[in-house]
């Protein structure tokens, strides 16, 4: 074995490169935060990692040692090894860690090279060495690269635009949340912690753009959280005010929260995909009852009633075109005119996707 087997210290090749990473951190501890290009191989199970953490504190760190080699060997330590060699052959130029990227990335890494003569990488510092880096480099890329934010009426395409231009951070689509009451997806939130650190990986990959496009958000998508040092850049970078006519609001938003919501959800479970649809439009309407009122509400839910009712029994939409045309018109809207008027100052071009496009291009945004 060689004298010292290999660490990585440049994390900003790690994400820029999507580097394959084998988390060896306990189950529990990948659930709580982790890196989209890692995969949870843990050298300890939770139970395992448990009863070891007990040991150190009445025993200290040499019997919890003894006592973690005691528990992850045989057969467990056989099929774990396996399972790292397997995800070794599929990705030869990846690399491990652990929490502290100590005892449990430095055993995995020998037993590794011992077993199969792979010197596989290991980061130095480990998990928390790689999230105090993004942390920090949100904030530096941030405050060096010149926000440009797009705003508009709800339905307006924002998004669609978003998807259209590399040079874009979709906020929304990193927190698989709409921002707003009707902006659930089919699938859960990330974590805060799995939110922060996506975004800070899309900020390295992306921090030789000059500019960089964002939807207006509010401080909150959904569960997560904006950090502070995104949102006082943002909150007063330049705008951009996407329009769009009445028909076309009506056609973004049945495709986007009808048609491809029950699509989404069928295919997530056939049996009841329906019915999980119909409990995200209630259920989403709901969260609203207090500021329509309840008369308003009440007619409302009547529409969505029949609207369901038509999409179930004929695969029609229809029903939704006076639902969602209310929603745009007499309650996004209204909302929509009273924040914008405060932002009138940082406005600096308004129109149509074709125009906003010309525009970008005028600036070499693309």
């Amino acid at each position: 074995m060689p004298d010292t087997l290999t660490q990585l210290t440049d994390f900003t090749k790690i994400f820029a490169n999507n580097t394959p990473l084998i988390d060896t951190r306990a189950p529990i501890e990948f659930e709580q935060g982790a890196f989209p290009c890692a995969s949870s191989l843990p050298l300890m199970s939770d139970d395992e990692r448990r009863a070891v953490g007990t040991c150190y504190k009445e025993q200290g760190q040499e019997s919890a040692i003894a006592l973690g080699h005691d528990l992850v060997s045989g057969e467990t330590k056989e099929a774990r090894l396996n399972a790292w060699l397997d995800f070794i052959k599929k990705n030869p130029n990846g690399a491990l860690y652990c929490f502290r990227g100590g005892l449990r990335s430095q055993i995995t890494q020998r037993w590794i090279y011992e077993h199969s003569g792979i010197n596989y990488p290991r980061v130095q510092g480990g998990y928390k060495a790689l999230r105090r880096f993004l942390i920090d480099e949100t904030c530096r890329i941030i405050s060096q690269i010149n926000p440009i934010i797009i705003g508009g009426r709800t339905g307006c395409g924002k998004t669609l635009l978003l998807e259209k231009i590399n040079s874009s951070i979709d906020l929304e689509a990193l927190a698989n949340h709409r921002g707003s009451a009707f902006g659930n997806t089919t699938t859960t939130q990330p974590t805060q912690i799995n939110f922060e650190n996506n975004l800070g990986i899309d900020l390295v990959k992306k921090q030789n753009h000059q500019f960089l496009l964002f939807e207006d958000e509010g401080a909150n998508i959904g569960t997560v959280h904006i950090p502070s040092c995104v949102q006082d850049k943002t909150t007063q970078s330049d705008l951009i005010l996407l329009t769009a006519d009445i028909d076309k609001r009506l056609q973004v938003s049945l495709d986007a929260y009808v048609i491809n919501m029950k699509q989404g959800f069928v295919k997530q479970d056939l049996e009841y995909g329906f019915d999980n649809f119909s409990n995200y439009w209630l259920s989403s309407l709901d969260k609203i009852k207090k500021r329509l009122g309840l008369e308003r509400y009440k007619r409302l839910q009547n529409q969505l009633n029949i609207a369901l009712k038509m999409y179930q029994s004929n695969d029609s939409v229809e029903g939704f075109v006076p639902l969602i045309e209310d929603l745009l018109v007499n309650y996004y809207d209204p909302m929509y005119d009273y924040q914008i008027k405060k932002k009138e100052n940082r406005i600096v071009f308004e129109g149509d996707v074709g125009e906003v496009m010309h525009y970008l291009s005028e600036k070499g945004i693309s």
